[in-house]
């Protein structure tokens, strides 16, 4: 194992070591799993109900191989709030059943015609765009989180300088530190963020004092018309598009082609069922989530044992609400500032395979292709129910097919070369 490499996915480390380690996964991704069904009117311990079990499940069906976490996707905020304003919340959720169901049958189509077809649609200079396309369009949030996106900023703004100060924090842990502290950078500047804000007194403690201390979800179950699940189904397209470019950049980080092994149709089965678990007890659906991969990618700590701890953290939460309004009390620009680092490493994740694919761009194809996937992307175009990261993954698989290859081998090499060993593909992320 590299020394770049803290954990192997299959390495277990000590509980010690691990409920940080955890708890890092669980800070990542908590404002924006709470915040879909804050949106769309569904209970909040549910949504963090059906993301622990949900990542568990994915887990379970990918054989431990994956460390993705899945919470509340954002995709179909707009569809929930259409389908419960028209026929109620209990359609919703059926629109989500229905969508892990269409999963599950894209997955069984995997299964039998393989991936051969995925390794001609997606050559490295589409991926590495693609990948930059995950983390620059993940970019706006942070900024916005951070207080950086008013009309006029102020270093005197409170919110600039908790964002500021927190993001200076985990930077210089992820640079200076040594040992198991190294492995940590994430959390450490959400704890510092945090006290500063305490300090500052931008921490709202009321939901804290008023929170019991146990309390159950309050679970709802689904309703099924052909009318909402219609509603759905276009924005089931888009997700699966941002499904592959995950686990794209999963492979890339952890240096596995887990196209392969264990198989893109068993990583799209568990993100299904687990989103058709959600719906079932009255949860948002589940996507893999961008700021895990980050924490990922700056700890190099790529454990699955990790990210199932995690997992039973927010399934723990959902019976717990005094200690979910605990982590709920952190204040927007603390998390603001930890993912301007977070994604700003799966953007440079994308120029890395570029880099290291060797992309020729004085040859036109690549630069067209690369060049119209990023503006699409990033700059957020939108056709009909088909947008940002999506949109931008269609048009390139049409350039992709569409552009004449200056020479036969310019397709790129499939994805099981693409790549690297873990040694290589983790070194400076």
């Amino acid at each position: 194992m590299s020394n770049n490499v803290r954990l192997r996915v299959g390495d277990r480390p000590p509980v010690l070591q691990m409920i940080p380690l955890s708890l890092q996964h669980l800070f990542a991704m908590f404002g924006a799993t709470v915040l879909v069904p804050i949106l769309t009117g569904l209970d909040v311990s549910v949504a963090l109900l059906t993301s622990g079990l949900g990542t568990l499940l994915f887990i379970a069906i990918t054989g431990g191989q994956i460390p993705a976490y899945l919470g509340s996707s954002f995709a179909f905020i707009a569809p929930i709030i259409t389908v419960a304003a028209a026929w109620g919340p209990a359609y919703a959720l059926g629109g989500g059943v229905a969508v892990g169901l269409v999963y599950a049958v894209v997955a069984l189509v995997i299964r039998w015609v393989g991936v051969g077809w995925l390794e001609r649609l997606l050559p490295p200079v589409l991926v590495g765009s693609l990948i930059v396309v995950i983390g620059l369009g993940l970019a706006p949030v942070g900024v916005e989180m951070a207080g950086l996106a008013k009309e006029q900023v102020s270093l005197m703004d409170t919110d600039v300088q908790i964002a500021l100060f927190t993001l200076l924090a985990a930077v210089l842990a992820a640079t200076f530190l040594r040992g198991f502290l190294a492995a940590i950078p994430i959390l450490i500047g959400i704890v510092a963020g945090y006290l500063f804000a305490l300090l500052r007194g931008a921490v709202d403690l009321s939901l804290v004092r008023e929170a019991a201390w146990i309390g159950l979800p309050q679970l709802t179950f689904p309703a099924f018309s052909w009318k909402a699940i219609a509603v759905f189904l276009p924005v089931a397209a888009v997700t699966l598009a941002e499904h592959l470019g995950d686990v794209l950049v999963l492979s890339r980080i952890v240096g596995k082609d887990f196209y392969k092994e264990p198989g893109l149709h068993r990583t799209i089965l568990g993100d299904g069922l687990a989103t058709s678990l959600a719906g079932l007890l009255g949860g948002p659906p589940n996507t893999t989530y961008g700021e895990n991969v980050g924490v990922l990618a700056i700890t190099k700590v790529h454990s699955v044992w990790v990210i199932a701890l995690a997992a039973v953290f927010a399934t723990v939460l959902a019976f717990v609400p005094k200690l979910g309004a605990i982590v709920q009390s952190v204040p927007a620009p603390v998390m603001g500032g930890v993912t301007i680092m977070l994604f700003g490493v799966i953007a440079s994740s994308g120029i890395r395979t570029l880099v290291e694919s060797g992309i020729d761009f004085s040859q036109t194809r690549n630069l067209l292709i690369s060049s119209v996937v990023l503006v699409l992307g990033i700059g957020g175009a939108t056709i009909g129910q088909l947008g940002g990261m999506g949109l931008a993954a269609v048009v390139g698989i049409l350039l992709n097919l569409i552009l004449p290859l200056p020479e036969p081998e310019a397709a790129g090499a499939p994805v099981a070369e693409r790549a690297a060993p873990a040694q290589e593909a983790t070194e400076g992320a």
